[in-house]
């Protein structure tokens, strides 16, 4: 079953016959939106230059997981699994 008139070509599928076709958008075209970020996206962008970051003990981590030397701490790793569901549990109930 067709949709639609049964005249209508099909859509270009090689990128020969798509760049052959005119561009929908004008050569002039002009910005008519204006985007404003919010304080958290503001934050979010601004925390890949944070100066806390420390590259040299990420590298040395880094190292000691591919010599098989890391050590896992899961007790330390269920404390903080539980503190954040806490955190998070607690703001839903407030």
């Amino acid at each position: 079953m067709k949709i639609g008139p049964l005249e209508s070509k099909p859509l270009a599928t090689t990128p020969a016959e798509r760049k052959a076709q005119p561009s929908q958008v004008p050569a002039q075209a002009q910005a008519s939106t204006q985007v404003e970020l919010s304080p958290a996206a503001t934050a979010l962008a601004s925390a890949s230059a944070d100066p806390t970051f420390d590259s040299a003990k990420v590298e040395l981590i880094a190292q000691a997981i591919r010599d098989g030397q890391y050590q896992v701490n899961p007790e330390a790793i269920a404390d903080k699994l539980i503190a954040n569901a806490s955190e998070l549990l607690g703001r839903k109930l407030s």
